[in-house]
């Protein structure tokens, strides 16, 4: 048994929908009727598995995506939730999150996951027009959208929301006018992603005309200057106290664990790190370059920056920052994108990684 005492977070996949978005490229599909019981087996066994691989490990937060984790029975996870209890040194200020979609939990439910330990709620709300939650495959109204968001807000769950923008028939006006329908949901954390066509989606089989660049960027600009939440990373806006502690940390580079099929982790395990890609017995070693290449793509998408550590300094080509402090700084023993960078990070990355 390795003993490393470094802490792991813990993502786990949950795969079953209602049904695939238009624009879902996500290991997903859908299942009216899912085999929770195996489901519950499958996971607990992983989850074991990695208890004898890295001893009791403290757990900083917990994170279940999708998929649809709230279309899960709420003894699910509850069992879920007590095996890592039993197998793992859980914080007592762990934060639990669980993506949820409107239309696939009530109030009852919504209390039930509370009661099992669930303490953030996230939301895939994706529009607030109903025409467009038509267009992008989704099964929920408006309606449903802000009930879910105002009851888990009643309840003093911590609520966030994610949005799309970029939709074929949008504009700088009604991204703004997007921004100004959120900010009266009075929430504290927003996440406002850019619609991208993957090729082997409904969405990607259509002759869509989308906004091209420029106008992509304006609507980007316009998010940050129109929301009334702080940005804290390139698609994320939030009050100080709301960010997710559990993405956070993934950006900052640290040990987590991927359960459940389709989910990839990055594992510390006797000091060397590992990608499980998607499979939990499939290991590959990561070189320290390749890992502190890692955190400089996710960190440098942060507001705050990656910090220069010697391993992540190694891997910078500060000769090129020279020549282009409008789109990195260097402060504070930190790197970070200006506004404009952060509009081409993809590109910046090439020349700002040796």
């Amino acid at each position: 048994m390795f003993t490393m005492n470094c802490p792991h977070n813990i993502y786990i996949h949950v795969p079953f929908c209602m049904s695939k978005c238009n624009y879902c490229a996500f290991y997903s599909f859908a299942c009216s009727s899912p085999d929770w019981q195996k489901y519950t087996d499958d996971i607990t066994s992983e989850l074991c598995f990695w208890a004898e691989k890295l001893g009791r490990v403290s757990v900083p937060t917990i994170f279940l995506g999708g998929g649809t984790p709230s279309l899960m029975p709420v003894k699910t996870f509850a069992a879920i939730l007590d095996c890592i209890n039993t197998n793992f040194n859980v914080d007592t200020d762990c934060e639990i999150t669980l993506e949820s979609n409107p239309g696939t939990l009530n109030t009852d439910k919504l209390i039930g996951f509370q009661s099992a330990g669930m303490n953030r709620l996230s939301v895939g709300v994706q529009s607030l027009n109903d025409d467009e939650l038509q267009f992008l495959g989704r099964k929920h109204s408006v309606s449903d959208a802000v009930k879910l968001l105002t009851s888990a807000q009643n309840m003093g769950l911590r609520v966030s929301a994610d949005f799309i923008y970029g939709l074929p028939n949008q504009n700088v006006k009604s991204v703004s006018d997007l921004c100004d329908a959120v900010n009266k949901l009075g929430l504290k954390h927003v996440s406002m992603y850019e619609l991208t066509i993957e090729k082997n989606t409904p969405l990607g089989k259509m002759n869509l005309q989308m906004p091209n660049n420029e106008t992509m960027a304006q609507m980007y600009m316009t998010i940050s200057d129109k929301l009334t939440l702080p940005k804290y990373e390139v698609s994320n806006y939030a009050v100080d106290t709301e960010h997710c502690k559990h993405n956070e940390n993934i950006w900052n580079g640290e040990a987590y664990i991927g359960v459940g099929r389709g989910a990839a982790g990055r594992p510390f395990i006797d000091g060397v790190w590992y990608d499980t890609m998607g499979d939990f017995k499939r290991f590959e070693k990561i070189s320290d370059d390749t890992r502190n290449i890692e955190k400089i793509i996710t960190g440098m998408r942060t507001c705050k920056g990656v910090m220069l550590s010697d391993g992540i300094a190694k891997q910078i080509n500060f000769d090129w920052i020279k020549n282009h402090d409008d789109l990195i700084i260097q402060s504070d023993n930190y790197l970070r994108a200006t506004n404009s960078g952060m509009l081409m990070l993809d590109n910046i990355m090439l020349d700002l990684i040796k």
